[in-house]
């Protein structure tokens, strides 16, 4: 079994979309436990009752945005462990200052290629293989 058949990921973003494009990378790079949020709120409820290794969430969303995730993520004892990577638009420093700050583990730019995917993956948990 490789490393990405045994990660629980959680998408959270509220454009149906971008949910689409994130969850078929996932697979096309061996991951199976995939589960999707349409906002921070719904996301923070998942994690909240049943902890992902990790998430990967767009900034702009209704009801709590990426940073309110975040933040909410980790000031939980039972899920502030979990690697969270941040979708961002092209060169928005500020945001990726702000997610550094919070404790995002990497930042992945959209749009976004499979290979980027896998290297922000990568950088946080090691070798998918």
């Amino acid at each position: 079994m490789s490393i990405a058949e045994k990660i629980k990921v959680l998408i959270v973003d509220d454009q149906v979309t971008s949910r689409l494009l994130l969850g078929d990378a996932l697979q096309q790079l061996g991951f199976k436990q995939i589960t999707v949020a349409g906002d921070g709120e719904q996301g923070l409820k998942i994690m909240t009752q049943q902890p992902h290794h990790l998430v990967i969430s767009d900034f702009n969303m209704p009801k709590m945005d990426g940073l309110g995730l975040l933040q909410g993520i980790r000031t939980n004892p039972a899920t502030k462990k979990a690697a969270f990577i941040m979708l961002t638009a092209q060169g928005d420093r500020a945001l990726v200052t702000k997610a550094a700050a919070l404790g995002a583990n990497n930042v992945l730019a959209k749009p976004f290629t499979i290979e980027k995917m896998k290297a922000a993956i990568e950088a946080v948990f090691g070798a998918l293989k």
